[in-house]
């Protein structure tokens, strides 16, 4: 086969919360073939018996490591063992998805889409606070080049010591699908979704902010109720009495464009992201956005 393989690591597809890495990783898969035939992706993960937790609506073949989940992790990192190349020894380099390098003798890029452990350690249990330390330092000594979602991202990873040579902005992206009328009255009805609402679409952990947003909205009780669309990360965000917000757990891609054309407002309050596809997701909707100043969200938002 001519053109590039590469080896492209789906690991946090299996996670239990999958988050927006897995969910860049997977559009980027969908929209190589068109935008570079040249290049043929590969994916690499562990091996799991059981399907992943995100939809694989696209067509890539997934190689299984023999172990998988931390303890897959912690051997990469530790032992840099197993090697990608052991399932995959035809590939010409690897593309790590996430800031978790998997070991490998190949070239190797990582995709970076934050360092939120650096600034805020707390919002992150030890142990992942261990691993992304170690992650960064097996970055610095094998990675060819980081591929890093904001500028925020840039100044960080050059702030641990990454050249410049060694860093490139590569922005995410969203499908442009704007929701019609009839299914966002339809997500409206499955969802059971009040007349007017602020949404706010994410993990629910600490880090996110919610905290602070549910006790803001509550100074005024003339405003809409919150909704909040995603899956239970960790951490007690202390705000699961409150008669004014509506949790709908983890929402199907298939309704997301529909959600967020039926809310009044998203709010996405986040202390620390790397990009922040739901402003995005909004944003494309037509939805106003209120969002954090400071950080990568202020960059995707882009002034509007």
């Amino acid at each position: 086969m001519e053109g590039v393989r590469v080896a492209y690591t789906l690991e946090q597809c299996w996670h239990r919360v999958p988050g927006g890495t897995a969910v860049s990783a997977i559009e980027v898969a969908r929209a190589m073939p068109q935008v570079r035939p040249d290049v043929h992706l590969v994916g690499v993960s562990g091996r799991h018996g059981e399907d992943s937790s995100v939809t694989f609506d696209i067509s890539i073949d997934v190689a299984g490591l023999p172990t998988s989940g931390a303890l897959l992790y912690e051997t990469s990192l530790r032992l840099r063992q197993p090697k990608v190349e052991r399932v995959l020894p035809e590939v010409d380099m690897v593309h790590n998805t996430t800031i978790i390098p998997f070991a490998t003798n190949k070239p190797m890029v990582a995709t970076v889409h934050d360092l939120a452990f650096l600034h805020y350690p707390e919002f992150f249990t030890r142990q992942g606070n261990r691993v992304f330390r170690r992650s960064l330092s097996s970055l610095r000594k094998h990675a060819a080049m980081l591929l890093c979602s904001s500028q925020k991202t840039i100044d960080d990873c050059r702030d641990a010591g990454f050249s410049a040579d060694r860093v490139r902005y590569v922005p995410l992206g969203v499908r442009a699908e704007v929701a019609t009328i009839e299914h966002i009255a339809e997500v409206r009805t499955k969802l059971q979704l009040p007349r007017e609402f602020v949404l706010f679409v994410g993990t629910v952990e600490p880090r996110k902010n919610l905290a602070r947003l549910v006790s803001a909205m509550a100074q005024d009780p003339t405003l809409p109720p919150l909704v909040v669309a995603g899956a239970q990360g960790w951490g007690d965000v202390q705000m699961h009495d409150s008669d004014r917000v509506q949790f709908l757990g983890h929402v199907e891609d298939r309704y997301l464009p529909g959600l967020y054309g039926a809310a009044s407002v998203m709010a996405y309050p986040s202390l620390w992201e790397g990009f922040g596809l739901p402003v995005l997701e909004a944003m494309v909707q037509g939805t106003p956005v209120v969002t954090s100043s400071g950080i990568s969200t202020e960059e995707v938002a882009g002034g509007a």
